[in-house]
């Protein structure tokens, strides 16, 4: 099923358009709009303010300002004449990460230079650029339809925290409920496989991370004197860390696999199409051998398979020379990706009991967790995902394969709170460079997404009608 607005027309329309559109783009990065940095608190600011006014001049007829305890975001609503159509709810960050010329970028990073086909400067494509696709995507549908609004009651929610942790993300949308109430939520702050490859991510695993504080003796002791005789925190560390993997690298916490979205067969044969070189991806990784859980390739491993990481273990003396002493204390910190079926309070109780249960006599612990984020994960069958992928193949001329992510990131909370399925529309690709210096994008690809949303509202109207009341 497919919605009948003509091609040609969406493609004409792009390209009479593009570079006005370009050029809002290149404004909009001028806006240094760094969240994790105090100083651009005004910047953020302004960057929401220039978002809602270029949705209101988009055509939406709500496009506003949101407050939260921290930075601000944008939101923005165009419902459909048709009452009967789903709703969609567009998510993207408008914040970007610190950068400066010292980090090695070749040019000013928020004064956005096109070379080559593509347009250099920090949040190109992660994530300003894939969010200001969605206003030229909407106006070409509208251009192809003939309609005056879209085909499906369109929200956007862009967050200004996410660099940062989205420390008040989940607290606004559970907050704002009511008004992003959706049928299915679309992200687009992720990628594809290649520039060749393109690809609709299917999921992001789940993460939750603790700190484990040991202390022994009241201070360090000799060990000479008291070595061998009273508990030893590093030593208790170390086994610690040493028993959190059996042989075969599964994680020996009691219950972490219990209810886990187990592969099918059939997704692990779409993960084996893709053109996935190791040796590559090694060198990328920096590392000189892939290890994990056996049974699993590592594509597997790193996008559908919990996972338990040592992030940090230390404790006692670590000048230069000897000194030879029992330890006061050692702490070690620990990571955990979730995937779905895994909940992180269940795993946080796992974890803490396991940890108890292996603590000698002597030593005091305690454990810290921060701030979980729960997994997500959308049926390969489900309609919307469908209506993505054929949106895509439209645009991109050629079959359409499927990832995950091995990271984690707030869409979680869009899932859990508005229940609501999760899909990823991004166009983005590793030598994007999200994160580093000379951050760009490429620009035809990012018009790619520009047609890709413009036949998505109609796919989504046509083929996802399970509508709720907009708000």
């Amino acid at each position: 099923m497919s919605d009948p607005q003509p091609d040609s027309v969406v493609r004409t329309y792009i390209d009479t358009h593009r570079a006005a559109f370009h050029d809002d783009l290149a404004e909009w990065l001028r806006i240094p709009s760094v969240s994790a940095q105090p100083e651009h608190a005004d910047d953020v600011r302004r960057s929401a303010e220039w978002l809602a006014a270029k949705l209101k001049e988009t055509g939406f007829p709500v496009a506003e300002v949101w407050e939260t305890d921290g930075a601000p975001a944008v939101h923005a609503h165009w419902p459909s004449e048709d009452p009967g159509a789903p709703t969609v709810l567009v998510y993207g960050h408008h914040d970007v990460q610190p950068a400066a010329v010292a980090d090695g970028w070749h040019t000013d990073p928020f004064e956005p230079v096109v070379r080559g086909g593509r347009m250099y400067a920090r949040g190109a494509a992660d994530d300003k650029g894939q969010v200001f696709f969605h206003t030229l995507g909407v106006r070409a549908h509208l251009a192809a339809t003939g309609a005056a609004a879209p085909a499906v009651h369109l929200k956007l929610l862009i967050e200004g925290e996410e660099e940062s942790g989205s420390p008040h993300f989940r607290e606004l949308v559970e907050t704002r409920a009511a008004e992003l109430a959706a049928d299915v939520v679309i992200v687009s702050d992720t990628g594809m496989w290649s520039e060749t490859t393109p690809t609709v991510c299917t999921g992001m695993r789940g993460v939750a991370d603790c700190e484990i504080d040991l202390h022994g003796p009241d201070q360090d002791i000799h060990s000479g004197a008291f070595g061998g005789a009273v508990p030893n925190p590093a030593t208790a560390a170390a086994r610690l860390v040493a028993a959190l993997h059996d042989a075969d690298g599964r994680v020996t916490v009691p219950g972490f696999y219990d209810g886990i979205a187990e592969l099918t067969d059939a997704e692990r044969a779409l993960i084996a199409e893709l053109p996935f070189d190791e040796s590559e991806w090694l060198r990328t990784a920096k590392s000189h051998a892939a290890a994990g859980e056996a049974g699993y390739s590592t594509l597997e491993r790193v996008w559908a398979r919990p996972t338990a990481e040592v992030n940090g273990i230390g404790g006692g003396y670590q000048g230069p020379g000897g000194k030879t002493i029992v330890p006061s204390s050692a702490h070690v910190k620990l990571s955990f990706r979730l995937v779905s079926g895994q909940d992180p309070y269940e795993i946080e109780a796992a974890v803490k009991d396991w940890v108890a249960a292996r603590i000698p006599d002597g030593i005091r612990h305690s454990i810290t967790f921060g701030a979980p984020t729960r997994p997500c994960l959308t049926p390969l069958d489900h309609p919307a995902l469908q209506s993505v992928v054929r949106s895509m193949g439209r645009a991109f001329g050629q079959k359409i394969r499927f990832t995950r992510e091995g990271g984690s990131g707030p869409a979680a909370d869009l899932q859990d709170v508005l229940d609501a399925p999760v899909l990823f529309l991004g166009i983005s690709v590793p030598s994007d460079g999200w994160h580093a210096p000379n951050e760009k994008v490429e620009l035809d690809l990012l018009l790619k997404g520009v047609e890709t949303a413009a036949y998505l509202w109609g796919d989504l109207a046509a083929a996802h009608r399970t509508p709720r009341t907009p708000a």
